[in-house]
């Protein structure tokens, strides 16, 4: 993690590299004005970054587009793509890191892919969660 800043600003200062070195246009919908607890940004932060490596190494995307709320509920997060997705029984290093990143801090992490209709990545932390 980079010292102090924000998850939001993370998140940001990320997307425009990547975006950069990968040639795949990142469109943000919503980022936290709420800051959570530095154990949740790590664990979020790790997700987004692994959630954008799949894409750049499996997808061919040309676009991903990603939201990420805190709310009265908890946190919400979502990543997808427009690429050409993969079948739903595949598995692998990232999904099962996404996965275990999410359920470390009490959240649950789901992934929808429909091959050549892209792939969802979708996240919720409970609120009580959020400050531990």
């Amino acid at each position: 993690m980079r010292g102090d800043r924000g998850l939001s600003q993370m998140l940001e200062d990320h997307f425009a590299e990547w975006s950069e070195r990968t040639g795949i246009a990142v469109e943000v919908w919503a980022l936290p004005r709420r800051e959570p607890s530095p154990r949740v940004v790590a664990n979020v932060y790790a997700t987004v970054r692994e959630a954008l490596d799949n894409v750049a190494l499996h997808s061919r995307a040309r676009t991903v587009s990603v939201a990420l709320t805190v709310g009265p509920s908890g946190l919400r997060l979502t990543v997808s793509d427009d690429g050409h997705g993969f079948p739903s029984w595949t598995t692998g290093r990232g999904l099962v890191a996404m996965r275990a990143y999410f359920a470390e801090i009490g959240g649950r992490l789901t992934v929808n892919s429909v091959p050549g209709g892209g792939t969802t990545v979708s996240g919720f932390i409970p609120a009580e969660a959020l400050t531990s």
